[in-house]
């Protein structure tokens, strides 16, 4: 018992962290959550969940911008256009090896579903849900949606992993022989984050309800979820996982659930979405909640940082003069640890105002493109003349369920350019004149890139741009646009080459097969 305890503490813990709601909860001191005390009121389970979103929250941008972004291609390496060093190098260079796995440890990411599964096997078929089924459901809808996302992220990362779905020290497995796990194949991955979706969906049942302005898994989030996963599994293959027939159509049935809600639509402007003062807009269907006094994102990792004597009074604006002040009032908060290609920058229309709500351009003296810091989502300056980095991140927004779609109708065969004109004549405003910015359906390849370029404006700093090069393809049986020069920003090399298939997953670290024996490398990165 002193172990299965120790053991449930540990996944407590998470109640030592910030609260993610601003509700008040009274928690009492740890030892009330020991095994025979916990897990009895829904109170109990509540404040649980609260923590596993706090946990939601502090992994988002190891998982966003570190696992779903940075290996994309659109990213500096090196150091910035502001002489600071950057981060990630071997990470945004693709330069990945059995000695050089740019993350370690499955990411931390079996931490998190160690609270999945605790919460599932505690109150699952227990005395509290048999009395509390309303609530003990719903929190069972958000475990099983939030353990799919945590699996989708591993799978998409390192193909088949670990399917570990208990506590296996409550159910008696105490030697370190009993916690060896061999990973699972691709399918068997795919099949049980497919099985969590559905237990997610069947216990939300009917209830629809967001919980804190939409900074709460809720049955939207698993659908949209759902939409991403299938979607994937129609178009990637790995090993012995193969696109299913009705992956597609099941894909495009979860998106429509999604257009066809009335509680969901595009802001009316770009800069609306991620304005603080608008927090859980219409088209947020799951958002990361940030404050001032909690946490905050890590959005100052991509912005300039003075007073360091490298860009106020040092480079120069649009205009041709030099940049004397603080133009983001970043209040000297920040550091410039990250920064896009100007490659990206570069492929935006003047006119698609995207481009001014995203970035921050400077120059040279003679007039040369210098950098970019982001501009996009910095929070706001607070009574204490303090920038605070607060704005939410999406995890899920109702524009990605529009470019979901027509890469849906171009599997279809279908006509793309009625879902990529809606995002555009929202991107250009008054601008807009679709004779001279509108997109014209035209061949799978064509299509399928176009979409991918819209998505890459839309959704900078948002966790997309590597998952889309390795899910969408030059053609229906294609090849990744990884190894496509034309989904290329920085020169005319695809960010693949094509002796490189093993790259798009990633290695798992020495350290990490010596601690199990059952483990074996990921395929490609044995030597």
């Amino acid at each position: 018992m002193k172990l299965k305890k120790s053991i449930i503490i540990l996944g407590m813990t998470l109640l030592s962290a910030p609260i993610y709601t601003s509700c008040d909860l009274d928690l009492a001191p740890i030892d009330y959550y020991g095994s025979k005390n916990y897990w009895n009121t829904v109170s109990q389970v509540e404040t649980f969940m609260n923590g596993m979103h706090t946990y939601l929250r502090s992994t988002n941008f190891s998982r966003q911008f570190v696992l779903g972004e940075a290996r994309g291609g659109t990213s500096k390496s090196g150091t910035s256009s502001l002489n600071t060093s950057m981060d990630y190098d071997r990470i945004k260079e693709n330069n990945l090896d059995k000695d050089n796995t740019g993350i370690t440890n499955w990411n931390g990411l079996y931490s998190y579903i160690f609270d999945c599964n605790l919460l599932i096997q505690s109150v699952e078929g227990s005395a509290l849900q048999e009395s509390n089924k309303s609530e003990i459901n719903y929190f069972l809808g958000q475990a099983y949606g939030i353990r799919a996302l945590y699996y989708f992220t591993l799978y998409r990362t390192f193909g088949g992993v670990p399917l570990i779905d208990r506590v296996k020290v409550l159910d008696g497995q105490v030697s370190a022989q009993d916690l060896y796990t061999a990973r699972s194949t691709p399918k068997e991955v795919m099949d049980f984050i497919k099985s969590d979706l559905t237990k997610s969906l069947e216990y939300f049942g009917s209830n629809e309800t967001i919980k804190g302005d939409k900074a709460y898994w809720s049955k939207a989030a698993t659908t949209m979820l759902a939409a991403e996963v299938y979607l994937w599994s129609a178009k990637v293959s790995c090993q012995d996982q193969t696109p299913a027939t009705d992956d597609l159509t099941k894909a495009k049935s979860y998106l429509n659930t999604i257009l066809g809600d009335s509680r969901f639509g595009l802001c009316d402007k770009f800069t609306d979405i991620f304005n603080v003062s608008n927090k859980g807009n219409k088209e947020m269907i799951m958002a990361i909640r940030y404050a001032d006094g909690e946490a905050t994102s890590s959005v100052g990792e991509f912005v300039y940082a003075d007073p360091n004597g490298f860009f106020i009074n040092t480079v120069y604006g649009r205009n041709g003069k030099i940049i004397a002040g603080d133009t983001l009032q970043l209040k000297g908060s920040g550091w410039q640890r990250n920064e896009y290609d100007l490659g990206l920058w570069k492929s935006f229309d003047a006119a698609d105002t995207r481009r001014d709500a995203t970035f921050l351009e400077y120059y040279n003296k003679d007039g040369s493109l210098k950098g970019t810091v982001l501009k996009k989502n910095l929070g706001y300056v607070n009574s204490s003349n303090k920038r605070v980095f607060c704005g939410d991140e999406a995890v899920y927004r109702y524009a990605d369920a529009i470019l979901m779609m027509a890469e849906v109708a171009n599997m279809e065969g279908g006509d793309v350019a009625a879902y990529i004109n809606r995002i555009r004549e929202r991107a250009y405003g008054s601008n807009w004149d679709e004779t001279l910015y509108g997109y014209k359906n035209s061949d799978f390849k064509t299509n399928e890139l176009a979409i991918l370029h819209e998505r890459d404006k839309e959704f900078v700093n948002e966790g997309k741009r590597w998952f889309d090069i390795v899910r969408m393809k030059d053609g229906k049986d294609g090849k990744p646009l990884a190894f496509s020069a034309e989904a290329a920003y920085k020169d005319a090399n695809p960010i693949l080459k094509s002796n490189e298939e093993h790259k798009l997953l990633w290695p798992l670290n020495v350290s990490l097969l010596n601690a199990d024996p059952l483990l074996e490398q990921t395929p490609g990165y044995e030597k």
